[in-house]
């Protein structure tokens, strides 16, 4: 009599990759509040017009490779990388800038590649580098006031979309200013820290509203770590390199950025729970995950302490998207059956 035989696993897991980036999605939503509340409605629109940008590019590029649109397009990951690029540039950034960066990071770092899954960098980087490099002015002089820094009322919502989409310079001039990030680093070298620290850009708890808005996306990664979309390995790691970096190098605040600005300033924790996890481009292996967050720990505070930029989310991601295969390679746990794990290729291993 014929056996009936199954293979394991029996079950199977119900994270499907749109759900699992329709909750990524949801954990961004505290951050992006926080920005809308502090700083005006930029943010929002720029996440408008990036997820409307995204989804448009990404069905042309299907379109044209003759793949069927609708089924692709549901697996949600145009519209994160959208949300992503529309958290990460500043509010009150040129329409233009926005798109460029969106539709690049789309169609050249995902697409070329061949798509979801086979892109070895992040895409939301690499369109947001592009514009950094490229259009060094509108990326640094379009970040908005929040309303504790400028002591007035927010931008209304009609004068925001006329500096995104018209230019107005009027009032590009009256609602932007330096970031904390960018003003501590470039003035440090002319006044001491407690008199830095008392000007308008840092009214508020710390940083004019700065802190809230990443602690805000602290909260969105720890829901993301209990539903177990990400693990607690390259936020943990990322953050306490950034936070030995500082304390080792930056122990002087009369000299170098303190460690409170360096964690609830910038793009830090959207960075450390929203970008540097990304599955496809990140380092996969437990261990690898722990040197993969430390890397960008450590390219993060070097970059804003010695380099051009005073944010530098992107180029530290971007340096640890290349060594991730790498260290995955050499940090493979002990599989069953085998006394030791596997370390790498050895010379005549055939790949």
């Amino acid at each position: 009599m014929a056996l009936l035989t199954l293979s394991s696993p029996h079950t199977h897991g119900s994270n499907r990759t749109s759900r699992i980036m329709l909750t990524v999605a949801l954990a961004t939503l505290p951050g992006l509040f926080a920005l809308s509340w502090f700083f005006g409605y930029g943010t929002l629109i720029n996440v408008i017009l990036a997820i409307a940008t995204a989804l448009a590019s990404e069905a042309l590029v299907l379109k044209a490779r003759k793949y069927p649109v609708s089924f692709f397009l549901k697996d949600n990951t145009a519209l994160v990388t959208g949300l992503l690029l529309g958290l990460a540039l500043p509010p009150l950034a040129p329409w233009w800038i926005t798109v460029l960066a969106t539709s690049f990071a789309v169609v050249f770092a995902k697409q070329l590649y061949g798509g979801m899954g086979n892109n070895p960098f992040n895409p939301a980087m690499v369109g947001y580098a592009l514009v950094l490099i490229s259009f060094p002015v509108q990326m640094t002089t379009n970040w908005a006031m929040s309303f504790q820094v400028s002591g007035t009322e927010l931008i209304s919502i009609t004068d925001t979309l006329k500096v995104i989409f018209t230019g107005a310079k009027e009032l590009t001039d009256a609602y932007t200013g330096a970031t904390p990030l960018d003003e501590y680093k470039h003035l440090i070298s002319k006044e001491t820290s407690d008199q830095l620290l008392q000007r308008d850009t840092f009214s508020g708890w710390l940083n004019g509203g700065w802190e809230w808005v990443n602690l805000a996306f602290l909260a969105g990664g720890l829901f993301l770590m209990i539903k177990r979309i990400i693990t607690w390995h390259i936020p943990v790691s990322m953050l306490l390199a950034l936070a030995l970096c500082s304390l080792v190098f930056g122990w002087d605040e009369d000299l170098y950025t303190p460690l409170s600005l360096h964690l609830l300033s910038g793009a830090t924790m959207l960075g450390a729970f929203f970008i540097a996890t990304d599955p496809v481009s990140a380092s996969t292996t437990p261990r690898g995950k722990l040197i993969y967050g430390a890397g960008i720990g450590i390219f993060l505070y070097i970059i804003r302490t010695w380099g051009a930029y005073p944010d530098a989310i992107a180029f530290a991601v971007l340096l640890m998207n290349f060594a991730a295969p790498f260290i995955d390679a050499y940090t493979q746990p002990r599989t069953y059956g085998h006394d030791k794990p596997r370390r790498g290729l050895k010379p005549g291993d055939k790949s």
